[in-house]
């Protein structure tokens, strides 16, 4: 059957515009089929106007996947809605979620497979951007001494740091919380395209197994600021009741935090993913 999905590339290496779907309902199975397509082909795909309800995001979520629930969700969680992380930006924020590149939740054993964000309340003046990264573009533009050398690392991913830090602005630390912590590969494969990325972040990537501590910091310093190279990256401008899908295997986000102290506010649900390889 012909669809009436229209897809508009952002960039040639990352992100989609789509139209023409209605999130609030079931996808058939055409529409389903034509938005996988396009998360595998774009990494990250934006929809507008999308007016939903929690459960109706919820929903929209479920035909991709399980959904992961969050281990701060005590922090940033909706009442009886464990899947839903709340975001609520505003005078009182002290950090925000997403201040730095990272994919989410990667300190996970699984981490999750992608994110969807809808915003319902942007900053008046502006501001708020969403940031995405191609993993894909920043892993191609390495040599291939490098592409061999990371390919046999593993690097710790600890939520502990991150977490904590956010309980204790917020008020609610809890001493004998335990965060997950995992090591993954430093190159993984994506288990639907094949293609391999560079999977470490600057939120959760600690260190390096195997390597002293400087060259760990080296090698990871490195990383963190090719993977950042504005080539590898669009940028999204939030409209109310837009939505991000992003696909955390193979792209890293960044939410910009440049409209203190306006409000910016929306709920995420996250789709629960594998074991990186």
């Amino acid at each position: 059957m012909a669809t009436a999905l229209d897809i508009k590339p952002v960039t040639p290496l990352i992100g989609a515009e789509i139209s023409g779907v209605d999130l609030s309902k079931p996808l058939s199975d055409n529409e389903l089929g034509v938005v996988k397509q396009a998360l595998r082909d774009h990494l990250v795909i934006f929809f507008r106007d999308q007016d939903m309800t929690v459960d109706q995001q919820k929903d929209f979520g479920r035909q991709f996947g399980d959904l992961h629930i969050h281990p701060a969700r005590d922090r940033n969680g909706l009442e009886g809605h464990p899947e839903i992380l709340y975001i609520n930006n505003g005078p009182n924020s002290s950090r925000v979620n997403g201040d730095e590149w990272h994919t989410d939740v990667s300190c996970d054993p699984e981490p999750p497979m992608g994110s969807i964000l809808r915003l319902f309340e942007i900053p008046p003046s502006g501001g708020g951007d969403t940031l995405f990264a191609s993993m894909y573009a920043a892993y191609d533009a390495l040599s291939e001494p490098m592409k061999a050398f990371l390919g046999g690392l593993s690097a710790v991913h600890d939520g502990g740091p991150n977490y904590i830090d956010r309980a204790k602005r917020a008020g609610i630390y809890d001493p004998t919380k335990v965060f997950p912590a995992n090591e993954h590969p430093v190159i993984r494969t994506h288990p639907e395209t094949g293609k391999k990325s560079i999977y470490v972040n600057k939120i959760f990537t600690q260190h390096i197994v195997g390597l002293p501590k400087d060259e760990s910091r080296a090698i990871l310093d490195f990383l963190f600021q090719h993977i950042a190279k504005p080539n590898f990256q669009c940028r999204f401008k939030w409209e109310e009741h837009s939505v991000a899908f992003w696909d955390n295997r193979c792209a890293l986000h960044h939410a910009m935090w440049d409209y203190y102290p306006e409000v910016r506010r929306g709920y995420r649900v996250t789709i629960k993913g594998d074991k990186p390889v």
